[in-house]
């Protein structure tokens, strides 16, 4: 496990799911700032983060995302503020933060219990190529 680099924002996803790692993978293509790391929620640092904020991954089990300090957001809210960090037309997603979070829940809620039957379950986390290594933190 590496250390947490100071400024950088943590991407916590579920390793096993074919939708959340294509997802990891659109990240790092237009992360142009180098602003995101990332680390598998089953990994012992993804369950060391979480624990330290409280959050029960029983009921938070797909992105979270940690802001430098302590700050954090879970669902919907998660990926579109890491939308707000990409490249290209993607900030401009951010205006669907002020759609109420519970509509914009529901909808991320769906997408999310039904992932593994629409895109699959891997049994391991698949590896990062030698270009993206640096990014992970659990690898």
């Amino acid at each position: 496990m590496k250390d947490i680099p100071e400024g950088k924002k943590i991407v916590l996803f579920d390793g096993v799911c074919n939708f959340c790692n294509a997802s990891v993978r659109f990240i790092l293509k237009r992360d142009k700032k180098d602003q995101f790391r990332f680390a598998s929620l089953q990994s012992d640092l993804g369950e060391k983060l979480t624990k330290e904020r409280g959050i029960n991954t029983d009921e938070i089990d797909s992105i979270i995302l940690i802001d430098p300090g302590n700050a954090y957001y879970i669902k919907s809210t998660a990926a579109l503020e890491i939308a707000k960090g990409l490249s290209g037309l993607y900030p401009m997603l951010g205006i669907f933060l002020y759609l109420p979070e519970g509509f914009r829940n529901t909808v991320y809620d769906f997408v999310a219990e039904n992932r593994y039957k629409w895109f699959g379950k891997s049994e391991t986390c698949p590896f990062p190529t030698p270009e993206e290594k640096s990014k992970f933190l659990d690898v």
